[in-house]
């Protein structure tokens, strides 16, 4: 009983001091005050579907809308993920169902699709058929995985051609599911196609440049980013990491928001607390006393002590061999898209960027989360932004005009 009550004073101390600063007196919790930010329409609720990389895009793309002078918009992201879900069942069969398909994406997802479907409004296709109020794909996905699935079988043990009649059927399952693609729909006053309104919005898709950061292949240049969700084999701009973060910094300064792909699978995200970090214990602020306590902890204790998230502290600082190391090791991975609309600060002065999500209007930031900027140069799988937001430099270097 003595050591356990000894083990968990040392704890506590560490609690106490490991994430504290040493320069100011850091109250408990975060205390965020916003700096520059962008305009933004309202969060989003992707619900029950793996569709994050459709509804930050189209919000990005409605900011975009609303920083070129237009009204505010709520585009449908269903529009864009039925109109996918088609072009992934072609791969797939001619894949012979060898590569992913599932609900994710990527941001160029959306971006490639509107030249090809063009965009309605949400109130033009809402995409909600199957009796529910928001985005809910437990059934759907696994319904269309298998019909495709049932599809490539029979013509592997038959060995004859596919049939005529597979995509018939496989769009009308998603007609059933997500509603009718309309030819021709009224949006304030006027009737429109999609193409027509997609031509009437102030955006357009050659605008939009996506980058990265890793050193598996050449800077300045373009690759197909290895990830399961790129199914559409996008490529991407590689900038080294100095590079990628003072782009963020510039578009935000000159009023853009950013795409932001990222790995949210990290101890350092918490939901709760609508945050991410990457701490770091702050072992020369600490007494001698503390630190051997600390030497002391298990991994586990010392884990705990970590990621508390209950007052700023120290983070790590992050290098782009650190960024390949995750990358290469599963340890980032490319699980959910969110939107960067803003800079700001805690109460210790540490940066973070402001971010919109699209889990509903939640605590304790009504939908947004805040990032340390350790976590956006570690965890940043890739981004997307308008190329007039890229710093000259940067746009020489990538030939980009």
């Amino acid at each position: 009983m003595k050591n356990a009550l000894l083990t968990l004073a040392a704890l506590c101390a560490v609690l106490s001091s490991a994430a504290a600063n040493p320069e100011k007196n850091v109250s408990e919790g975060y205390q965020f005050t916003d700096g520059k930010t962008v305009n933004i329409t309202p969060v989003k609720d992707q619900n029950r579907s793996g569709t994050c990389w459709c509804f930050s895009t189209l919000s990005f793309l409605e900011s975009e809308i609303l920083r070129a002078g237009g009204k505010p918009v709520h585009l449908s992201e269903m529009w864009i993920v039925r109109h996918t879900f088609l072009q992934k069942a072609e791969r797939y069969v001619r894949m012979h169902g060898s590569i992913n398909f599932t609900e994710g994406g990527a941001a160029h997802d959306v971006t490639e699709a509107i030249p090809l479907f063009g965009i309605v409004p949400f109130d033009a296709y809402p995409g909600l058929n199957y009796g529910t109020e928001k985005p809910d794909f437990h059934e759907l996905s696994a319904v269309l995985k298998a019909y495709l699935d049932a599809v490539i079988k029979a013509a592997n043990q038959s060995r004859k051609p596919l049939s005529t009649a597979w995509k018939r059927g496989y769009n009308a399952i998603l007609d059933e599911y997500f509603g009718a693609v309309p030819a021709t729909f009224v949006y304030e006053g006027k009737e429109y196609t999609p193409e027509s309104f997609a031509a009437s919005l102030p955006l357009d898709m050659d605008d939009y440049v996506e980058l990265t950061s890793y050193t598996h292949h050449p800077f300045y240049e373009k690759f197909i980013l290895e990830v399961p969700d790129n199914w559409l084999w996008g490529q991407v701009y590689n900038l080294p990491l100095d590079e990628m973060m003072a782009t963020i910094d510039h578009a935000l300064d000159n009023g853009y928001a950013i795409a932001w792909g990222t790995d949210v699978s990290e101890k350092g995200f918490s939901r709760t607390k609508g945050l991410g970090i990457i701490p770091e214990v702050d072992l020369e602020s600490m007494s001698g006393t503390e630190a051997e306590k600390w030497g002391k902890l298990t991994a586990r204790e010392k884990e705990a002590a970590l990621y508390t998230f209950d007052k700023p502290g120290k983070e790590r600082t992050i290098t782009q061999e650190m960024r390949q190391t995750a990358f290469d090791n599963y340890e980032t991975t490319d699980d959910h898209g969110m939107v960067i609309v803003g800079t700001a600060t805690d109460q210790a002065g540490n940066a973070y960027y402001k971010v919109l999500n699209s889990w509903n209007d939640v605590p304790p930031y009504n939908g947004y989360w805040y990032f340390s900027r350790p976590f956006v140069a570690y965890k940043t799988m890739d981004i997307l932004l308008n190329k007039k937001a890229l710093p000259k430099e940067v746009a020489k270097k990538l030939g980009i005009k």
